[in-house]
């Protein structure tokens, strides 16, 4: 059984990195705008079994439901990673043998670099990183089985999930694709964005509520 794992954080905890910029309602805004684009894109990829979302954010639940996937309800978010880890746990325990992480700030992804990451998937064990734009990030990552090793979401975390790979004697496989790469944490990230973004998106027209030029 393949399945995606979206973890969500609450809007208003999001995109810290783009305060000396924006207010707190505009980040918050913001990552709301992406969140519902992004569930939109991945209610179209037709190559898994089963969706999960774990948030404690309500209207990211909401979402979910009204598409009718499977919720993980969080009172509380330590970390990313601490998120991921006990869904992925959660969902090995349903029969997942293959799980996606994904996260909501990839405004650029499409259906079929979703369903390309699962086409590279191989058999028995195994791990695809996709990194983020300048390669110290993971925006993606597909495990078999799901809890194969503990994740390290942050700061040069593409470089640890390689090393907990070859801990478990895996070979991850590395794959590329720049939109899946380019995921939104710094003000020059949405200047890459804007004259990338589809105009008929949540995300392009906050960018252009925010004077950011499309």
């Amino acid at each position: 059984m393949k399945a995606i794992l979206i973890p969500v954080k609450e809007f208003r905890e999001a995109k810290t990195r783009l305060a000396p910029h924006f207010s707190p309602e505009d980040r918050a805004a913001l990552a709301e705008a992406m969140c519902e684009d992004f569930f939109g894109v991945v209610d179209a990829v037709r190559s898994v079994d089963r969706i999960f979302v774990v948030s404690k954010e309500p209207q990211v639940l909401a979402w979910a439901r009204q598409l009718g996937w499977e919720t993980i309800a969080e009172s509380h978010q330590i970390s990313e990673s601490d998120s991921v880890d006990a869904a992925s746990r959660y969902c090995a325990g349903l029969g997942v043998q293959a799980l996606l992480r994904l996260p909501v700030d990839i405004p650029l992804a499409e259906p079929a670099d979703i369903e390309a990451v699962f086409e590279s998937l191989g058999v028995g064990p195994a791990v695809i990183l996709v990194p983020s734009g300048d390669g110290t990030g993971t925006n993606a990552i597909l495990r078999s089985p799901p809890s194969l090793f503990p994740s390290h979401f942050g700061p040069h975390s593409f470089g640890r999930h390689l090393a907990e790979a070859e801990a478990c004697g895996v070979s991850a496989q590395v794959f590329r694709n720049p939109r899946l790469e380019l995921d939104i944490d710094e003000w020059e990230d949405l200047r890459k964005l804007a004259p990338l973004v589809r105009p008929d998106t949540a995300t392009a027209r906050w960018l252009a509520d925010c004077g950011v030029r499309l």
